[in-house]
């Protein structure tokens, strides 16, 4: 079993650095590209609200696009589960042993 590190050593761990910068890098781009897509996507409705009301089938095309908005923040929330569980749970892993937890 190893000794138990004090706070302050945890925090200069090369360890938990990177942990701390690999969430903090992941969780940047994915806020920032879901905010870019709703930006995007309210700059639309500002400034050219005849694209998002051409019509197709049985409504107008602002409805898949708000729907394919939903959709994109599933799939950057996968993205970001599946980054905890494959990289993220390992890095706290091996913090969690040195600490002695």
């Amino acid at each position: 079993m190893s000794q138990k590190l004090s706070s302050r050593e945890i925090l200069e761990d090369a360890d938990f650095k990177e942990l701390a910068r690999q969430k903090n890098l992941i969780s940047t781009v994915l806020t920032l590209l879901t905010m870019a897509s709703y930006f995007a996507f309210m700059l639309l409705i500002a400034y050219r609200k005849e694209a998002l009301a051409a019509p197709i089938a049985n409504g107008s095309m602002g409805i898949p696009i708000g729907i394919g908005l939903i959709i994109l923040a599933w799939i950057f929330t996968g993205i970001y589960v599946y980054w905890a569980n494959t990289k993220y749970d390992a890095l706290v892993e091996k913090v969690r042993q040195k600490v002695g937890e």
